[in-house]
């Protein structure tokens, strides 16, 4: 799509009734999202701008970001560098991952919800949950609660599997 076109498909999603314009993954193709955004709001958008993302952001690129996304909902997966890296491919992810989360929830806040229900701004955390506690739910829950919000909102996965890789799941295929 050319920003134009994008921008046309945002509004067309708020006449059609959509709640918010969900960028999934977006960061390969955020600089013409941002153009298209700018063109649309100019044109009449209103709907908030979600970026759906891996939370496996620089902190200088977000701020890039600071008063064009409204909601930020972002995977905080693993606790543990080890098994970032073995299940993820992820170097330093704990210290990247929870340098994103603190600066998109310094932009947007805490999730605010309207009358309806339906979220308008702030960070939503989804945390995926790995067998035998290596995700590190635990201590990802003591840095949300005491370094981003004791409110934050956490979505909690079991349903997606990270590819295994080099890494062994113990216990895994003994059921």
């Amino acid at each position: 799509m050319t920003i134009e076109e994008l921008a046309e498909a945002m509004l067309a999603l708020q006449k059609r009734g959509a709640h918010n314009i969900n960028l999934v993954t977006p960061d390969h193709v955020m600089g013409h999202a941002v153009a298209a955004i700018g063109r649309a709001k100019r044109a009449g958008l209103t709907v908030p701008i979600l970026s759906n993302c891996s939370g496996w952001q620089k902190v200088d690129i977000l701020r890039r970001l600071e008063g064009i996304i409204d909601i930020y909902m972002v995977d905080m997966r693993y606790a543990d560098d080890e098994i970032a890296r073995n299940c993820s491919g992820a170097v330093r992810y704990k210290e990247v991952n929870r340098a994103a989360v603190k600066e998109m929830f310094r932009q947007v806040g805490n999730l605010e919800i309207d009358g309806d229900g339906i979220a308008v701004r702030g960070l939503l955390v989804r945390h995926l949950v790995l067998p035998d506690g290596r995700s590190g739910s635990e201590e990802i829950f003591r840095f949300l609660a005491s370094e981003v919000s004791p409110r934050i909102f956490v979505s909690l996965m079991s349903s997606i599997s990270p590819p295994i890789g080099r890494w062994a799941w113990r216990g895994l295929a003994d059921g």
